[in-house]
């Protein structure tokens, strides 16, 4: 059986369009036997620390991604191949997220381009591609040269081989490989009912308004392997890419520690080196050659917060108010 990751996929995270949480996406993929799975929410990676957690813990491996719509171009799924790479995307969100009303982001190819170092990206496409989606995507590849994918899904509406088909033919066009997804919003089929009422919050309609607004079906669901083959059993090489994809995505958020921020000191020294000296000049102003007393034991002290990582805190910290000499 051909190893499958699944690279799009919307957490309940994505605002009023997702209908499972992290977790329960991660306990299915795990349960199905999915080489990878990808958290890909709109615009924001909040989901991905509650997927990290859970993947860890059903014993999947974890992507992190996003999906950004830029107000120019076809959506983009973005995917960090390491540290440096999430902290430019999480930049990239932020930017459009100060750009834009509460909820929303606001962002063009021009922005995405200039956070680009690192990402693996996967276009998109509509529906029913059009020639402006060709060139739409030739531009993208001016941008993300070999690191630009175009993903393919099933829509289930009786024409899903003809799509499939002009996706490949406009794959090769542009050299974006095609990569099999099935564009996930549930952990289960049995979410539909779920979704349609948040489709419903979303569009500000009843049930029996919605229309063509809804999915048409149940099939936005995570799905095994076997029959991610079976449906790409035409495209084989789409399924074999999204294993690709998710190997080069090395990024984890295990690599992610607290840095407190550093601020200025004097040239030449460190700040475990200025709070040091700032520390024995108060304690010589308030105590004169008592200062010295607890200097061992003190020092002991210091060098023990010296690999705390605290340091950067104090030196820029107030200085109390006159400390009451002992008796």
């Amino acid at each position: 059986m051909p190893a499958y990751a699944e690279l799009q996929v919307a957490t309940s995270f994505s605002f009023l369009r997702g209908a499972s949480q992290p977790e329960e996406l991660a306990a299915t993929a795990a349960a199905l036997g999915l080489h990878a799975l990808a958290v890909t929410d709109r615009a924001t990676l909040a989901g991905v620390v509650r997927a990290h957690v859970a993947a860890r813990e059903a014993g999947i491996r974890l992507i992190v991604g996003t999906r950004i719509d830029p107000e120019d171009g076809p959506p983009l799924l973005l995917y960090p191949t390491d540290r440096a790479a999430y902290g430019r995307l999480s930049r990239l969100i932020t930017l459009g997220r100060r750009r834009a009303p509460k909820g929303e982001c606001r962002l063009a190819v021009a922005d995405i381009a200039a956070h680009v170092d690192g990402q693996i990206a996967m276009a998109v496409p509509p529906e029913d591609p059009e020639p402006a989606f060709t060139e739409a995507l030739h531009n993208l590849k001016y941008h993300f040269k070999d690191g630009l994918y175009l993903a393919g899904n099933h829509l289930y509406r009786g024409d899903d081989a003809r799509r499939l088909a002009v996706l490949e033919a406009i794959a090769r066009t542009c050299r974006t490989p095609l990569v099999a997804t099935n564009d996930v919003h549930a952990h289960d089929p049995e979410r539909r009912p779920l979704q349609d009422v948040l489709t419903c919050i979303r569009e500000h309609c009843t049930i029996h308004d919605a229309g063509f607004r809804l999915f048409a079906n149940a099939e936005r669901h995570l799905k095994p392997p076997a029959e991610m083959a079976r449906l790409f059993a035409a495209h084989p090489d789409a399924i074999a890419r999204s294993v690709e994809v998710a190997d080069a995505c090395r990024f984890s958020l295990d690599e992610l520690r607290y840095e407190y921020p550093v601020d200025p000191v004097p040239d030449g020294r460190t700040p475990q080196q200025e709070l040091e000296r700032l520390a024995w000049a108060a304690a010589a102003e308030h105590y004169g050659d008592r200062a010295t007393e607890g200097g061992q034991a003190g020092g002991a002290r210091a060098g023990a917060d010296r690999d705390s990582g605290f340091r950067p805190l104090f030196p820029h910290r107030p200085r109390p108010g006159p400390l009451r000499p002992r008796a």
